[in-house]
């Protein structure tokens, strides 16, 4: 039964990677029909740096991405300091609001923001694509972030307070830097759902201007092509690398003082 586990980890990781793995392998195999034996080729790489429509497409979401993350983790932060130490009436009514947006299909949200935006005026394009991944954004970064708060001690703002602080000071001074793992970790999550995300941007994308995952998905059905390989191996490359990042100057859940 000890090794039962083990295994069935193993197996589980095997299932997940496999997918990934092959695919990067296939980026760098010469037939554009990923036949084999593989031959080992760099032609697809070349090909991606001719390719502007994906690049541009790739470029684009990296930037909504990123504007993505510093407004969400700036909101979804501020929302979740009130959640978490104001008492107000509705507080409980507003953290469960907060599931919702994360429970109902992309699909249904991509639709209703369709309309809404047209409706409203605010039409289609990059400005409604940036408003709709910070929409979807901001509720992972509020339960990330409320999650940090409960690990902090409440009482250490007040003891600071006692000393002569202002409560501004002592959460910038205090609870701010106890927090900057999860904050860190949630600006990572929204960036993620961002770069991700295909269903909103398909409603909301321009033909004129589009996310990599759009694109990808228009050019499958064009024919697909080991440049998207190629493009995707970079993307989740870099991706790793952030994270490995993270993981190793972050430190999450170590709130420790280690002077």
């Amino acid at each position: 039964m000890k090794t039962l586990g083990p295994i069935y980890l193993i197996a589980i990781l095997i299932f997940l990677y496999t997918p990934i793995l092959v695919m990067m392998a296939m980026g760098f195999n010469a037939s554009p029909l990923y036949e084999l034996p593989f031959h080992f080729s760099l032609q697809w790489y070349d090909a991606l740096w001719d390719n502007s429509i994906l690049l541009t497409a790739g470029l684009n979401s990296l930037v909504i991405a990123s504007i993505t993350a510093v407004l969400a983790t700036a909101l979804g932060t501020m929302a979740s300091v009130a959640l978490s130490r104001r008492t107000f009436r509705g507080r409980s009514l507003l953290q469960l609001m907060l599931l919702p947006p994360i429970a109902i299909p992309w699909l249904i949200t991509g639709t209703a923001m369709l309309i809404f935006f047209y409706w409203t005026g605010i039409g289609r394009g990059m400005h409604a694509l940036l408003i709709g991944h910070v929409a979807l954004a901001i509720p992972y970064v509020v339960l990330v972030v409320g999650t940090g708060f409960k690990t902090i001690r409440a009482d250490l703002e007040e003891a600071a307070m006692s000393l002569g602080s202002t409560p501004v000071h002592a959460f910038f001074s205090v609870t701010l830097p106890l927090l900057y793992p999860s904050i860190l970790g949630a600006a990572l999550f929204a960036f993620a759902v961002s770069l991700d995300q295909f269903v909103i941007s398909y409603f909301l994308a321009t033909p004129g201007y589009t996310t990599l995952p759009v694109q990808i998905y228009s050019s499958i059905r064009k024919g697909f092509t080991p440049e998207i390989n190629a493009i995707s191996t970079v993307l989740l490359l870099g991706s790793m690398t952030i994270i490995l990042i993270f993981a190793r100057f972050a430190k999450p859940g170590d709130t420790s003082d280690k002077r």
